[in-house]
């Protein structure tokens, strides 16, 4: 596997996630030949991220119609390592690699029922006010619930 830019070392990166969903795929996310779609995974970056979030409580926070914040996905990457077929049952973990001041740098990893890695993927997330669209900086509270899911930063 050629290591993305953004994993000094691919055993203890992908051994460091503290965050996961299950998630079968589907035949509408596969193409003629039973291929999962090079679209699909960005769907499922989505899926465990919200679920990462519900977790932690901000979900919960951010859509409540009084809610002064909302969070935005500044960039998306994802790096394909392996096929993925209908059928096939993933885990794909999530982790915060990086917390900024109002951003979080969140990794994904896809990894099959034989525990081989399908692809990885890394984007920021930003909080932003709903009113005036810029960055908002996370709280105190906020922090502490981030940083139990903080990467170990190993090399």
């Amino acid at each position: 596997m050629k290591k993305p830019d953004y994993i000094n070392n691919i055993e203890t990166w992908k051994h460091d996630f503290t965050f996961n969903r299950e998630i079968r795929v589907r035949f509408c996310e596969t193409d003629m030949f039973g291929h999962m779609n090079n679209t699909v995974p960005f769907l499922y970056f989505e899926e465990a991220r919200t679920a990462f979030f519900q977790h932690i409580g901000f979900m919960e926070i951010w859509k409540k119609s009084d809610s002064e914040t909302m969070p935005v996905v500044a960039d998306l990457q994802c790096d394909f390592v392996q096929q993925v077929f209908f059928g096939e049952v993933l885990r794909v973990k999530t982790k915060i690699e990086h917390t900024g001041r109002s951003s979080v740098d969140l990794h994904y990893v896809g990894i099959n029922e034989k525990e081989e890695i399908c692809f990885t993927g890394r984007g920021a997330l930003v909080q932003v006010s709903k009113r005036t669209g810029k960055s908002v900086p996370w709280t105190e509270e906020q922090l502490e619930k981030l940083k139990p899911y903080q990467s170990k930063k190993s090399e």
